[in-house]
């Protein structure tokens, strides 16, 4: 028998006799009043061998446990830190000492009352005079020397990892900071939290392979939001004129360091605004999360010096395909630009206009290069259908996409507020659809009959939260900073589940039967094809 098993039968007979004592191993309430890093810290001056009057009561998880006989060691780790406990027969008592001796473990769950004091080799500990079992754990702690080494099974057990790696925990709550310190920004310019559906009829704001799902009772497919942009401009369009949400998003597509099949994002809009306003937010907003988790606007990222001293850098595609390619894209036909992007091994579909081949060369040759914080400004109309064109030169749209770290970390518009526009560039891209097997953004009547209500002009911006998280926490993969990221499901977590459809089958149907109306509203069983990595021409505000 494997030495896990052993343990796992003798935990479990431990439990068995505690019951037959009438002893609940999973009592229903207990209320400490202390925590671990406020014991250490006002007991740090203690000499050794001090011993206080002062009372402390505690609870937490036994990270170790050492005895000796008619004298037990514990370290007990609540959501502060650790503290030592104390067990002596003489001291604590008989009863409590046979009690830890027979039933407890490392791993264990227990409350404890006692005194604070100092052991001679200067540790903070508390004698435990009364003592109570809180959970008794089933599952032993790994290795307390090794831990959870395969990174695998750290993201598919994140709790284990949690009770064992405080460090991950702290990734966790600066993630939580981050998420408020954005709230708290928003809210004092005057935005008002809303909330848009996850669950869509017609799915839109970005050009992305969606997960389907089917709503039983009207009998019909749904989406999962890909992004929330399009319900958020029908705000505007209904009154409101300054409006965020942070939310999830889902998008069936491929997982690597910087994906995630969901994942969180901010996006807001603000009425009467543009693309200016809005990247002067986007950095406010960088900067006061900055300084409130980091306490500082420069920061060391995987070995990287970054600095996020404002204003920062601005560029446009055709800016940085000369710096680093040596070429000017403005100034070549789309053969002479394919045959470039040959040049430079980049492999081009020759049927793609010319603002998305730029953008395609930009993407492999000019983003592995934007290491510290720059605006990618001024992008080629054929970019998206959600943006306005450029004042002052139509062949452009009013777009910027912030990068750090060769990551983009958020999407930015003057938003398109002309309906015939937009039906026009709704067609083109159902057309396109149509030609290219779904690859497309779908056509929403509904959103262009509100658009024919009138929307103010606006500006709009989507943050990233997750990348936002990676930087401001040193971490290398999106699955460090999301708490529960996308596993391949092993093997036993799906032995014996209910025969359901493939998802996989669902969307090979999805991929093959496309039918997008240009003329009508587009029905739930719209259809668009896969793309396993999102090229230029299909990023969104949520990245």
């Amino acid at each position: 028998m494997a030495r896990e098993d052993e343990m796992l039968k003798e935990r479990l007979r431990k439990i068995d006799e505690l019951r037959a004592l009438k002893v609940n191993p999973y009592p229903y309430k207990f209320e400490p009043k202390n925590k671990a890093a406020e014991l250490q810290a006002k007991y740090a001056k203690l000499r050794g061998d001090e011993v206080t009057k002062d009372k402390a009561t505690i609870a937490g998880r036994l990270m170790s446990v050492r005895s000796f006989g008619k004298i037990h060691f514990a370290h007990l780790a609540d959501t502060t830190g650790k503290v030592q406990i104390v067990i002596e027969e003489k001291a604590s008592g008989k009863k409590i000492n046979d009690f830890f001796s027979k039933y407890i473990d490392s791993g264990d769950i227990v409350g404890v009352e006692g005194i604070m004091h100092k052991t001679k080799r200067g540790e903070v500990s508390l004698l435990v005079k009364n003592f109570e079992l809180l959970s008794k754990a089933i599952n032993p702690l790994p290795d307390k020397w090794h831990g959870l080494q395969d990174k695998e099974e750290r993201y598919r057990k994140r709790y284990v990892d949690l009770i064992i790696s405080p460090e991950v925990r702290k990734t966790f709550e600066i993630r939580s900071k981050i998420i408020e310190s954005v709230r708290e920004t928003l809210n004092a310019k005057g935005f008002i939290e809303v909330e848009t559906p996850l669950l869509q009829p017609v799915y839109g704001g970005a050009e992305a392979r969606p997960f389907i799902t089917h709503l039983n009772d009207l009998k019909i497919d749904m989406y999962m939001s890909i992004s929330p942009e399009l319900y958020l401009k029908r705000l505007l369009v209904g009154g409101f004129d300054k409006v965020y949400t942070i939310c999830k998003n889902f998008r069936n597509e491929g997982i690597d360091k910087s994906h995630n099949p969901e994942f969180t994002m901010m996006e807001c809009y603000w009425a009467y605004a543009d693309y200016e306003d809005m990247i002067d937010l986007f950095e406010e907003l960088y900067e006061d999360a900055m300084k409130k988790v980091c306490g500082t606007t420069e920061i060391d990222y995987q070995g990287q010096k970054i600095s996020f001293k404002r204003p920062w850098e601005r560029i446009t595609m055709a800016d940085g395909i000369e710096r680093y390619g040596g070429f000017n894209a403005n100034k070549l036909s789309e053969a002479d630009l394919i045959n470039k992007a040959k040049g430079l091994g980049i492999d081009i579909d020759a049927k793609l206009p010319k603002g998305l081949i730029i953008a395609e060369i930009f993407k492999e040759i000019v983003e592995p290069k934007l290491i510290q914080p720059t605006h990618v400004i001024d992008q080629p109309k054929e970019t998206t259908p959600l943006c306005k064109v450029h004042r002052d030169n139509p062949e452009l749209i009013e777009r910027d996409e912030p990068f750090i770290a060769t990551m983009e970390v958020g999407n930015i518009y003057s938003e398109l507020n002309d309906p015939i526009l937009q039906k026009k560039l709704f067609e083109e891209q159902a057309k396109a659809a149509a030609k290219k097997d779904g690859l497309g953004h779908p056509y929403d009547q509904d959103y262009l009959d509100a658009l024919g209500y009138g929307m103010p002009p606006a500006g709009g911006l989507g943050i990233g939260i997750d990348r936002m998280t990676m930087l401001l926490t040193n971490s290398h993969s999106i699955r460090d900073v999301i708490l529960f990221p996308f596993m391949k499901p092993e093997a036993t977590e799906t032995a014996g589940a209910p025969a359901t459809p493939k998802a996989e089958d669902k969307n090979e149907k999805l991929a093959v039967n496309t039918k997008i109306k240009v003329e009508k509203k587009a029905k739930p069983e719209a259809k668009v094809k896969a793309e396993k990595k999102p090229s230029k021409a299909t990023k969104s505000k949520n990245k």
